[in-house]
């Protein structure tokens, strides 16, 4: 299973927000290029970087620190936050990203990510399928909609999506378990999908039981910069 820590910008600072709510922010680091070198140090192999910024405002904000991060490390990272456009798309890639996560654009332009997905292929680009009590959640999750996870992944999965990250907005930053339900029920109905658990991870049993499962990945934040699981059992499992 990839063990993918996670850093969440605001103001080019490493946040973090409970449940999605902005006005429920932890400042973490001010210097997130600090902490992504701490990742690479502890042997860890992977980011996930969010511009928390850029999927308030629609628009990619936070590019500079993605820029840094990629020219001082040799990290696969997965950006998102923000990407609305081919231009977006194109500044995130020309920064050093290797993969793009797509949500809200899924939602409101489906036929552009649809294009991404033809034009770039199903290795760099990630579906995002955040959802609060199973109903997908877009914009940094401050807009719900109506719309049933599953029938959602069910039309993406047809046009090819290969990998998808989830979060339970309801267990993001709470420290109170992943949603392994909606985990399992996400693989009973997509067996060939690469799924990328997120949010809740709060000790290495959460993640043990994600790797028991079989979980293609799962992404750790908080629970990295609680001190609830250190960069040394992340490397460990990670080599499993």
């Amino acid at each position: 299973m990839h063990i993918i820590p996670a850093i969440d910008l605001i103001d080019g600072k490493a946040v973090r927000l409970t449940q999605g709510d902005y006005r429920q922010k932890t400042e973490y680091n001010a210097r997130p290029l600090e902490v992504a070198q701490q990742f690479e140090g502890a042997g860890l192999t992977r980011l996930h970087l969010v511009d928390l910024d850029g999927a308030r405002e629609k628009r990619v904000i936070n590019w500079k620190v993605l820029e840094l991060i990629a020219s001082k490390t040799s990290l696969h990272i997965d950006f998102g936050g923000g990407v609305q456009s081919d231009d977006d798309l194109r500044m995130v890639f020309e920064c050093g990203a290797k993969q793009v996560t797509g949500g809200s654009i899924a939602v409101k332009q489906p036929d552009v990510l649809e294009r991404w997905f033809s034009q770039f292929g199903p290795e760099k680009i990630i579906l995002g399928a955040d959802a609060k009590n199973e109903k997908i959640a877009v914009s940094g999750w401050e807009e719900g909609t109506d719309v049933w996870i599953y029938d959602f992944l069910e039309k993406w999965v047809d046009t090819g999506v290969r990998y998808i990250i989830s979060t339970d907005v309801a267990k993001d930053g709470l420290l109170q378990g992943p949603s392994f339900d909606l985990y399992r029920n996400l693989q009973d109905r997509f067996p060939d999908l690469n799924i990328i658990a997120s949010g809740g991870v709060s000790n290495m049993s959460d993640i043990e039981m994600l790797a028991d499962m079989n979980i293609y990945g799962v992404i750790v934040g908080k629970a990295i910069y609680e001190g609830r699981v250190t960069l040394k059992e992340l490397y460990a499992i990670s080599q499993q």
